[in-house]
């Protein structure tokens, strides 16, 4: 039995992902900072699901508060610190720099000190598919140079594997970098395509699709991602022992450091993923094209070849049950 630190706990990936750790016996400390970037009675509501576990201690905190986040750490012993708190959203950088500023960067230095002064075993951190910004070679491998993000939130990403790297050679800190696809599935983001095209089509709006809907998304369900968490969080990144300072690998180091994606491999273009959508709700939705957004690319593709060979783990969810499952969550969750 473990001692966990999820922070971004009452959010979408931090909720599951506490929902399982539980399940299986750990023990978690979750902590969030309750902020209305979307609706917080969702962030409550998942919350309320998590507080009627035993093992499970909440924290009211703000990352990017240093005295209140090192109390954190003197007070508990963690074996392992999944950092989910973000900022999330590309097109919300562009209008709200400084929330980036704050949690992205000032909060990951915050807890990459708990970290390394509390001798935590092992930091999994949250990336996104986001860092790959300009890069056009599909599928996207952690091999690859990533020095060209598009937006603030994907330089924001990048910086944090870049803060982890340091730690991890410094203080031989294990951390392991997940850079996660379009995820998706219930309790989702209410800013994320999936929930909007929901709300769009059973309120009879019109669905905005952007670059006139020619874009393909590498879209990867929930619990997915959650295997591949807790497959990662329980095998402490090592030092690559190939590793070579003459031909740096991105994705690896002589420090105990790691990179990998976890996507569907499979990209899926936007308009089919509307179709699944609106076959599960029976109707079918206007649309309205729209061009491609700043900051937005227009393709994701996962290559997980290194998940699979080290991690032993494949995600197998299709679109169409994916999206039929949160279909249902949302009648359910909304009463319609």
């Amino acid at each position: 039995m473990a001692m966990v630190l999820v922070t971004g706990v009452a959010g979408f990936i931090g909720f599951h992902l506490t929902q399982r750790l539980l399940e299986r016996g750990d023990r978690v400390v979750g902590v969030d900072n309750l902020n209305d970037y979307y609706d917080p009675d969702l962030k409550r509501n998942r919350l309320k699901q998590l507080q009627a576990w035993p093992e499970f201690q909440f924290v009211h905190l703000d990352l990017s508060h240093r005295e209140p986040m090192q109390r954190l750490f003197t007070s508990h012993h963690f074996d392992v610190v999944v950092n989910l708190a973000a900022q999330a959203g590309v097109r919300y950088s562009i209008e709200n720099p400084d929330s980036y500023v704050q949690t992205n960067l000032v909060g990951f230095a915050h807890i990459l000190e708990g970290c390394r002064h509390s001798a935590v075993g092992h930091l999994v951190f949250a990336s996104s598919s986001s860092v790959y910004g300009a890069n056009t070679l599909m599928p996207f491998s952690v091999h690859q140079n990533v020095d060209h993000p598009l937006s603030l939130y994907a330089a924001s990403k990048k910086a944090n594997e870049l803060m982890a790297h340091t730690y991890a050679h410094l203080f031989r800190l294990p951390a392991t970098g997940l850079r996660f696809f379009t995820v998706y599935g219930p309790w989702g983001r209410p800013d994320m395509a999936l929930f909007k095209f929901t709300r769009a089509i059973l309120d009879n709006q019109p669905l905005d699709v952007f670059n006139h809907g020619q874009m393909q998304r590498d879209f990867t369900y929930i619990d997915d991602i959650v295997e591949g968490v807790i497959r990662t969080m329980d095998r402490p990144a090592q030092p690559d022992p190939d590793w070579n300072s003459k031909h740096p690998d991105p994705g690896s180091s002589n420090a105990p450091y790691r990179l990998y994606n976890i996507g569907n491999n499979s990209p899926i273009e936007l308009m089919r993923y509307i179709e699944a959508l609106e076959q599960c709700l029976g109707k079918k939705g206007e649309k309205n094209m729209l061009p491609m957004q700043p900051g937005d690319v227009p393709a994701t593709w996962a290559d997980i070849d290194d998940l699979v060979a080290d991690i032993g783990f494949k995600p197998q969810t299709s679109i169409e049950t994916g999206v039929e499952r949160f279909v249902r969550w949302y009648r359910d969750y909304y009463q319609v």
